[in-house]
């Protein structure tokens, strides 16, 4: 009985030894080429935007008080000020004036322009959206002090 046992590992063995690997990569080069290092850097990573200034930006937007003001009532004079400043014009008049005023935009499936900045224990953030069918601007005015970004 156990010279049966032994010849059937011996069997079981020598058919591992002597298999051939499976080999499931094709030898075809990979349509996805490697270029380490060509990926642009997440977004907000290493881009950092100045704090606009208190009073009138060099685009001539007066950004007003901001430090100092209530948020809910900046917001409402912001807004105000944005869609009188933009009526009427076009998205690539309003992406130039505001990129002039240091607002970041991005012109894909709509308009959308940003300040974000951090400053000691506060986030800040100014917004202007233009929705493609929309001849009015959406704009607003976040400030939390509650987190650090």
């Amino acid at each position: 009985m156990r010279v049966i046992f032994l010849a059937a590992v011996a069997v079981c063995f020598s058919g591992l030894a002597t298999a051939q690997p499976v080999d499931n990569i094709p030898n075809d080069p990979s349509p996805f080429p490697v270029q380490r290092g060509t990926a642009p850097p997440p977004p907000g990573e290493t881009a950092t935007q100045a704090a606009p200034p208190e009073g009138v930006a060099a685009g001539g937007f007066d950004f007003g008080q901001w430090r100092s003001a209530s948020p809910r009532a900046y917001e409402g004079q912001f807004v105000s000020a944005m869609q009188t400043r933009l009526a009427g014009k076009d998205p690539a008049a309003i992406q130039a004036d505001l990129e002039h005023n240091g607002f970041a935009c991005e012109n894909a499936a709509r308009l959308e322009c940003r300040i974000e900045i951090s400053e000691q224990q506060c986030a800040y953030e100014w917004y202007v959206v233009l929705e493609r069918n929309d001849a009015t601007p959406a704009a607003g005015y976040e400030a939390d002090c509650t987190t650090r970004r």
